[in-house]
């Protein structure tokens, strides 16, 4: 697969060297910078959008401004792309009426598109947190998907001791902050790992914003926690068998 990463900030060059890291071998990964000084009313979008943009299945869209996003579109017919991800990782450089916007004119094209908000609640067929998780049916989205988005793991914890022996990172956040994590819980007690281990995804740190919004119904927190939060949930099912009885009795008077 051939993916175009449109890079605007610091923040945007980490996760694609993550992806060029991690990624499937066969996987070509190219990477083109964006300036930050776009206008929010784009008349000619050509003025903005780099020459050299080679032919693609994936556009990768990792914005860090207000208006880049109406940009979107433009760069997808140039690459011939079949797919596109833009993940919102801060409210203020992706609007709910932007992305619609340019998610009706990618589906004009035939082009398939998800916005997870944050990154790490991508899955291989829905974007979003919960309740607010939207469906999308794109075949590059979903093998992309396979290998980063929402963390997956496999867990190899001692019966005996509970000790966690190895954790397999199957699915990596695309910023690596599911690595970094993973890399220093192996060898602590299970009882010690559940929140803690969602704070060091935090403290990579998390590409996320630190702005409080509404996540999911009566749920309001930033998506930075909500990063951490993801991953001691997807993690957490593996090492319950494995608590200690004064674990599970503290857990069960949790609120």
């Amino acid at each position: 697969m051939k993916i175009l990463v449109v890079v605007q900030g610091a923040y945007a060059e980490r996760i694609a060297k993550n992806l060029q890291t991690h990624a499937p071998e066969d996987w070509e990964i190219a990477s083109i910078p964006l300036t930050t000084r776009v206008p929010h009313i784009i008349d000619e979008p050509e003025d903005f959008i780099p020459p050299d943009i080679p032919r693609s299945d994936l556009l990768l869209f990792l914005s860090e401004s207000d208006a880049s996003a109406q940009l979107i579109p433009g760069i997808a017919r140039k690459a011939h792309v079949r797919g596109v991800i833009a993940p919102i990782e801060h409210s203020d450089w992706l609007s709910q009426g932007l992305k619609g916007q340019v998610q009706q004119e990618l589906d004009r094209d035939g082009i398939g598109s998800a916005f997870p908000k944050n990154f790490c609640t991508l899955t291989r067929n829905t974007y979003g947190y919960r309740g607010n998780a939207e469906p999308y049916d794109c075949s590059v989205i979903s093998e992309f998907a396979e290998h980063f988005g929402q963390p997956k793991f496999s867990v190899e914890v001692s019966a005996e001791t509970g000790v966690i022996q190895n954790i397999t990172v199957e699915r990596c956040s695309a910023c690596g902050s599911t690595h970094h994590a993973v890399n220093k819980i192996i060898g602590r007690h299970v009882d010690e790992v559940i929140p803690n281990a969602g704070l060091l995804c935090m403290q990579f740190p998390c590409l996320a914003s630190m702005q409080m919004e509404h996540i999911d119904k009566d749920m309001y927190n930033t998506l930075m926690h909500l990063s951490g939060q993801i991953f001691n949930e997807q993690l957490e099912p593996h090492l319950e068998p494995y608590y200690s009885e004064q674990r599970r009795k503290k857990k069960e008077q949790a609120p």
